[in-house]
């Protein structure tokens, strides 16, 4: 009776901020199509609504509150009956949400989410104002998973939860707890789970990969990891996201230059290149050991694609800072580039730091930063015209009568892509060869080798 009632409810989940947050998500559905709920991905259809917060920066916490908001509306113009906060916003203001937000039914914590479809059932038999957390420093226990991407061959695996480092501009340690690496037996069955059903693309993803398993092994076991992960058979590419420049090792390099699945792309966040906003900011490399890493990975790595993230406009970042910052990014040649304008987080040791900076010169320090970038892109771009490359097909694209494909360059949703035509109907998730004819400042275009 009671999976009867379930399945006549509709449940739709939107997931907000980080792909970290994408794996909450994907067990939330796996956990309630498990009971017997109806999954939609159109809100208007569903009697149910979930969230799943983000509050990483103030752009995020704004994003989520103003998703709540347009959800609520729902409720007085669609079928819905309930509406759920889940995830970081609610664990990070869980003593001032409920008041600030009363359309909302019930908040649930960043590690109590895999109690979403009890939470649902206490809605349905009248509980209100619900409150759901947990010790934030606790590791979820393995739950099923619907992909939430669209991307089926595409499957995040997320390694570890919280973070130890500090960075004095980041609340995250705050609300998402100390760093915990999940066993890596649980990781390889789940992975063995992902490609089963139809992943090709593993992604790794933590607030920090790099230091995985230190806290339960008493050593770094990424490089073991990403050797267990070489091992199942219909995986075809592994990435790593979140690598901590100071964590990179030769173990870890090694890892990566040896073992044919693991692409020739790492995602490093710098958040600068000099040394005393670098001090300031909590980080623990200085400038030269920056140039020093940038330099080894290219040398034992020549292919190696690498992407970074850099805040602007952090407390007391002068002119010369900046112009150092940009001197120092023309001659790294990052290949991929993202810059964050610095956001002044309530709790966090440089929300009250002097010589806090205009929003405009943050804004301004970025867009230099960012049309400095879109050359050094073209311009390494331009370099991989004649090369092939391996591609994995994302889609089509009618109007252009094209495909659309990422190679091993470009990780989803944050780097460029690959367009080619082909007279064949492709399948997404196969993987082709591509020969780069042209190319622009972050897109290429090229034709199936023969």
């Amino acid at each position: 009776m009671k999976e009867q009632a379930a399945e006549q409810l509709h449940i739709a989940l939107i997931s907000l901020g980080c792909d970290k947050n994408t794996v909450d998500s994907e067990e939330m559905l796996g956990i309630l199509s498990q009971r017997g709920y109806m999954l939609t991905e159109e809100p208007e259809e569903a009697e149910v609504i979930i969230v799943n917060t983000c509050c990483f920066i103030g752009d995020a916490l704004e994003e989520s509150i103003n998703t709540l908001f347009q959800m609520a509306q729902l409720k007085k113009d669609g079928r819905l009956k309930y509406l759920i906060a889940a995830g970081c916003m609610s664990e990070r203001f869980q003593k001032d949400a409920a008041g600030e937000l009363p359309e909302v039914d019930a908040f649930i914590g960043t590690t109590a989410f895999t109690e979403i479809a009890e939470v649902i059932e206490r809605l349905r038999k009248g509980e209100t104002g619900i409150n759901l957390f947990k010790d934030v420093n606790r590791l979820t226990e393995e739950s099923p998973r619907i992909a939430a991407s669209g991307q089926p061959y595409i499957g995040y695996l997320k390694i570890a939860e919280g973070c130890d480092k500090r960075c004095t501009y980041c609340a995250i340690p705050y609300f998402r707890g100390k760093y915990r690496s999940v066993p890596m037996n649980r990781l390889v069955k789940t992975a063995m789970e992902l490609v089963d059903g139809g992943v090709r693309e593993l992604i790794l993803v933590a607030q920090e990969t790099t230091v995985y398993g230190k806290d339960i092994y008493g050593e770094k076991k990424l490089p073991e990891l990403l050797r267990r992960l070489s091992e199942i058979e219909e995986l075809e590419w592994i990435r790593i996201l979140y690598a901590y420049p100071e964590e990179i090792d030769d173990a870890l390099i090694s890892a990566i230059k040896t073992l044919p699945k693991v692409v020739h792309y790492i995602d490093m966040p710098l958040q600068h290149t000099e040394t005393d906003i670098l001090k300031r900011m909590g980080r623990r490399l200085s400038k030269e050991q920056v140039f020093q890493l940038v330099r080894k990975l290219r040398e034992e790595i020549p292919d190696i694609t690498l992407r970074t993230t850099l805040i602007t406009g952090f407390p007391g970042e002068t002119e010369e800072d900046h112009s150092a910052l940009l001197e120092a990014l023309d001659e790294l040649e990052f290949d991929r580039l993202g810059v964050f304008p610095y956001s002044q987080e309530d709790g966090t040791p440089a929300a009250a730091f002097p010589d806090q900076i205009d929003e405009e010169v943050k804004l301004r320090y970025r867009d230099e930063i960012m049309e400095l970038q879109q050359e050094i892109s073209f311009d390494i771009n331009r370099r991989q015209v004649g090369r092939e490359l391996d591609v994995i097909v994302e889609g089509y694209i009618p109007e252009d009568e094209v495909y659309v494909g990422r190679s091993y360059r470009d990780a989803p949703g944050v780097d460029g892509f690959v367009f080619f035509p082909c007279d064949r109907e492709l399948i997404s998730g196969t993987i082709l060869p591509v020969i780069i004819k042209e190319a622009s400042e972050y897109d290429l275009t090229g034709e199936l080798s023969d």
